[in-house]
């Protein structure tokens, strides 16, 4: 089973993302923060990650950069409710950039693209 960490400092959206992604049949694992899933990134060798932009602390495109230094071949889909990151060049190094949405089909489908 292929394992996914989700790192959003909304509870909410992880627990969507939660139940979706289970109900595909993926293990779901979750962080708060960009430094909680840097700690916690060795101990559940996750194969692909859903990291947030906006949180606090380390925040996404910082945390981007640190997970492509340490494993660069794993793919990390940015997920952001402000589709304007996705013209920021520093976002540019995920493997794919998803608009937050009620609708995770655009989601689901890049992760099951990226876990091929």
């Amino acid at each position: 089973m292929k394992k996914i960490l989700v790192v959003d400092d909304e509870e909410s959206i992880q627990l969507v993302y939660r139940d979706e992604l289970d109900e595909a049949g993926y293990e779901v694992h979750s962080a708060l923060s960009g430094d909680d899933a840097m700690n916690t990134l060795d101990i559940i060798k996750p194969d692909l990650v859903i990291l947030d932009i906006n949180m606090p602390g380390t925040n996404g495109i910082e945390t981007l950069r640190c997970m492509k230094e340490k494993h660069p071949t794993m793919p990390v889909i940015l997920s952001s409710a402000f589709s304007e990151f996705k013209q920021d060049l520093s976002s540019w190094a995920s493997d794919d950039f998803i608009v937050k949405s009620a609708d995770l089909t655009e989601l689901l489908a890049a992760v099951k693209k990226h876990l091929q």
